[in-house]
């Protein structure tokens, strides 16, 4: 019981800013519309100002790893959040749309170094303790970002502010980080030395992981950046009911992701990823084509189920690729970082593409990228994945 304890009261500690993450997006999205409406801007400028948070995500990619390995990822992660949370109450006190880009740029850069920071360090929980988690980890991301669609739903159904909603998320924020800033791993334990950024060179390996990647995190930032929008504006849902989409999803997320760890053992994570964008790519078209709310609900469910375990599996392989081979000079955060941010260049592209294309052809055709998308990554998985 001593020898697992430790390890028990860390799990717990990275579990709280992985749910986070997701809470804070899940909130995000919830209120999305209510941006739009607010600041009675267009598809095209609000993908423009989505565009803004995947700016600020790669902007927060380019240091993490390095600072993760530089400094340990325990007190990145710590220091992250509370940043995240300042950052949430900027956001809920803009009024203009320059001033919202401004916002989620900050919000972008202080959400992706939270996220490198947390991942590297379940990385090295499961190393320390020789198990598999990540899957996990990520599934209480999903659970956040459920619960912060509902509150979002909720709020927005109920006309509370965005600055209201903000200020209570963030006061979560920094009391749930502060009860277990003391039960992460010890900085030490992932601190890596740093060769100058002229030596390093970053293997094609995480580069194809990346792209790979790239196809699920279009289709994940879709969900959240589009569901809403799609189910009030095209079909005249109500406030919160154009938030189940986005639930739904985060709904099958959390279920696929709590039974991934499992799943990957037993079929391995090519077939897994084969079959899920399979589901994602066909269950989203047949719901576009269909229409209605349901239609939107039932692609949105299919997307959630099919995605649910890719980003995962590629952060947790490229964490073990870094440390099995140490000739490649790259810590295991740094690898986290370089996959995140090919992986992530998705959330860069994908709200101005289909924001730019909701306006030309309609957003329930524009969705039909996140399908090619999927339909791809099925036809890119074994060539990519079987001689990793």
């Amino acid at each position: 019981m001593s020898q697992t304890s430790p390890f028990l009261k860390t799990r717990i500690a990275v579990t709280i800013p992985f749910i986070i993450n997701g809470a804070v997006l899940g909130a995000l999205y919830g209120r999305v519309p209510d941006f739009k409406n607010q600041l009675q801007i267009t598809n095209s400028a609000l993908g423009f100002a989505l565009l803004c948070v995947a700016a600020g995500v790669l902007i927060g990619l380019g240091f993490s790893g390095r600072q993760c390995a530089k400094k340990g990822s325990a007190p990145v992660v710590i220091a992250a959040t509370y940043a995240l949370a300042i950052s949430v109450v900027v956001v809920g006190l803009t009024n203009s749309f320059i001033l919202l880009c401004l916002a989620f740029v900050v919000f972008g850069a202080c959400l992706s170094t939270q996220d490198v920071a947390m991942n590297s360090h379940a990385i090295v929980l499961e190393h320390e303790a020789d198990g598999r988690y990540m899957s996990t980890f990520h599934g209480m991301f999903s659970i956040g970002a459920l619960s912060g669609g509902v509150i979002g739903g909720v709020f927005s159904q109920n006309e509370v502010s965005i600055f209201s909603q903000s200020l209570f998320t963030a006061i979560l924020i920094v009391v749930s980080i502060f009860l277990v800033r003391n039960s992460f791993l010890p900085a030490t334990s992932d601190q890596h030395p740093l060769v100058s950024k002229k030596n390093v060179s970053r293997p094609r390996v995480f580069l194809f992981v990346g792209l790979l990647g790239t196809c699920a995190a279009i289709g994940e930032g879709s969900a959240g950046d589009w569901g809403a929008v799609l189910a009030r504006d095209t079909f005249n849902a109500t406030p919160f009911v154009s938030t189940l989409p986005y639930i739904c999803f985060s709904a099958a997320m959390v279920l696929g992701r709590l039974f991934g760890d499992r799943l990957a053992k037993r079929f391995g994570p090519i077939k897994l990823i084969i079959v899920g964008g399979s589901i994602a790519g066909v269950g989203l078209a047949a719901g576009l084509v269909v229409g209605g709310v349901g239609g939107v609900i039932f692609g949105w469910l299919s997307m959630g189920i099919g995605l649910s375990t890719v980003i995962p599996m590629l952060f947790s392989q490229a964490g073990e690729i870094a440390k099995s081979r140490p000739e490649l000079n790259f810590a295991p955060s740094e690898a986290v970082a370089t996959v995140s941010g090919i992986a992530y260049f998705g959330l860069l592209v994908g709200p101005p593409t289909l924001g730019l294309l909701g306006d030309l052809i309609g957003l329930r055709w524009a969705m039909m990228v996140p399908v090619i998308l999927a339909i791809s990554m099925v036809l890119a998985a074994r060539p990519v994945l079987r001689n990793k």
